[in-house]
C-alpha cells in the first residue's frame, strides 16, 4: 500500500467528464489498496476523487489552508482533514505524507504543485514517482514545451523522462506502481543545482 497524492481541479466550471475521471482514479486507488492524499476540498474533481476512494474502502487524507476551507468546502468526511496556515505548509505536508504524485487535469494550483515536485525530483531531493494523467490533450502543449526545452538544452532528457505521461486511470496507477517498484534518484550537476535557485526550475 502506498499513499498517492492526487493534484486536480476544484473548479466547478469544468466539463463533468473530468469529475468522472477523478472518480475513476479514486476507485482505482482503492481497488489496489492505496491511500489518497489530496488538497482537502470537497468540490469538483478534488471532492470526487476523495469520495470515490472512500467508497472503495481507501483511507483519505486532506490538507487544506484556513483561507480555502470555505472556498473549496473542506472534505469533512476525510479520515484526516488537516487544516494549515498557508499554501506552503499545505504543499509541504502533502509532500511529506505521500509516496507518489499523480497530476490530473487542473488549473494554476495543479501546475504549481506538479512543477514543484517534479523539479525537486530532478534535483535529486526525492525519488518519488511523478505521473500526469492527461485525458484529452489538455497538457499536450506542456508536453511539447518540455520537449522543446530539451531540444534547446534547457532541460536534461533524464529530467524530462522523470515525468511520466499517461492517458487513463488504470494506466496512471500502473505507472505509479511501476515507478515505486524501481525508484530512480536523479543526480544533477552542480551547475544545474545553482541554475534552479532561487526560483528557476532549469533542471
Amino acid at each position: 500500500m502506498a499513499a498517492i497524492c492526487v493534484y486536480c481541479a476544484s473548479s466547478t466550471r469544468i466539463d463533468p467528464a473530468f469529475v468522472s475521471l477523478a472518480a475513476e482514479v479514486g476507485a482505482e486507488l482503492a481497488r489496489r489498496g492505496h491511500e489518497l492524499v489530496s488538497g482537502g476540498g470537497d468540490l469538483s474533481m478534488m471532492g470526487a476523487v476523495a469520495r470515490s476512494a472512500r467508497a472503495g474502502g481507501a483511507r483519505t487524507i486532506g490538507v487544506i489552508p484556513h483561507a480555502l476551507l470555505e472556498l473549496e468546502v473542506g472534505d469533512q468526511a476525510a479520515d484526516e482533514l488537516l487544516v494549515v496556515d498557508d499554501m506552503r505548509t499545505r504543499k509541504a505536508l502533502m509532500d511529506s505524507r505521500s509516496d507518489a504524485f499523480l497530476a490530473l487535469p487542473g488549473g494554476l494550483g495543479t501546475l504549481e504543485e506538479l512543477f514543484e515536485v517534479w523539479t525537486s525530483r530532478t534535483l535529486g531531493l526525492h525519488a518519488k514517482p511523478v505521473v500526469v494523467l492527461d485525458l484529452d490533450g489538455l497538457y499536450a502543449p506542456l508536453k511539447a514545451q518540455v520537449a522543446l526545452m530539451v531540444a534547446r538544452g534547457f532541460v536534461r532528457q533524464e529530467a524530462a523522462d522523470a515525468l511520466v505521461w499517461t492517458g487513463s486511470a488504470v494506466e496512471a496507477v500502473d505507472a505509479v506502481e511501476a515507478e515505486l517498484r524501481c525508484p530512480r534518484l536523479l543526480r544533477p550537476t552542480p551547475a544545474e543545482v545553482l541554475e534552479s535557485e532561487p526560483g528557476d526550475a532549469g533542471s
